[in-house]
């Protein structure tokens, strides 16, 4: 048998948008690499920094036949949101009075938006991802979709709590990468109350151009999804084995029906 012919680290830049085999000019990058790691640098800030178009994704929303509930943290505005993680967990005031109204109608799935560390990739994906994620989602009670600005992940908790859902679903912007400034995440909690550890939740996570696809990730959430209401349980106890399972086109197209 003919031996393989040998890989160069030119073939693995073309498997990994990762930085290697980035050569050098004396004992420094070339100027290209350089260039490019200030570029992918400054993305990657203009990405936290972005402002939060809630009105832009509740009017995606909207085009799918959702209706919505914005809510905000407690973090004032972008700054206090990046140097106090723990006012973006808890609701403001107005917006927990919001949502008080729902307790009195349980459903078995919450479904937040929210900005988290990088809007830029709410933007982009999770009006998408969301409506890949509904059609698979036949026989589940999907309650409220709520939008929440200045969001953490654990501000799924109460908001999951206050609408009496039996499992909440987050869908966030995580920390921006200098490769993946726009990559969305999303952490399922059962029995959502405020001081969730996170050891208490699964993550989908790397959902962009260059990662998880839509239709992927829809079937890797909507299985744990199911798979965590069925055994009443999320975290390090529920291992995703999707894998295991073979992948069905989903019943429908329409996220509203």
């Amino acid at each position: 048998m003919k031996p393989p012919a040998p890989r160069s680290l030119r073939d693995l830049r073309h498997l990994t948008p990762a930085r290697v085999g980035l050569g050098r000019s004396g004992a420094s990058l070339p100027t290209q690499a350089l260039l490019e790691f200030a570029l992918d640098h400054a993305r990657a800030r203009d990405a936290v920094h972005a402002r939060f178009d809630a009105a832009g994704i509740i009017a995606g929303l909207g085009a799918l036949g959702l209706s919505t509930i914005e809510v905000a943290s407690r973090a004032q505005n972008r700054t206090e949101y990046l140097k106090r993680p723990d006012l973006g967990r808890r609701l403001e005031a107005r917006s927990q009075n919001a949502l008080a109204g729902g307790s009195d109608q349980p459903c078995d799935l919450a479904i937040v938006i929210g900005d988290g560390l990088s809007p830029a990739a709410v933007h982009l994906h999770a009006v998408e991802l969301l409506r890949h994620l509904l059609v698979r989602l036949n026989g589940i009670a999907v309650g409220a979709i709520v939008v929440a600005s200045g969001a953490r992940v654990a501000l799924g908790d109460e908001i999951g709590a206050l609408l009496a859902a039996r499992m909440v679903a987050v869908l966030i912007g995580e920390r921006p990468g200098l490769s993946a400034p726009d990559s969305l995440g999303a952490y399922l909690t059962f029995a959502p109350a405020p001081g969730r550890t996170d050891a208490e939740r699964n993550c989908v996570s790397n959902v962009h151009a260059s990662g998880l696809g839509y239709d992927e990730a829809a079937f890797r959430i909507a299985w744990l999804i199911r798979e965590g209401l069925a055994r009443q349980l999320t975290g390090v106890a529920l291992k995703d084995e999707s894998a295991l399972q073979a992948r069905l086109p989903p019943e429908s197209t329409s996220p509203a029906s």
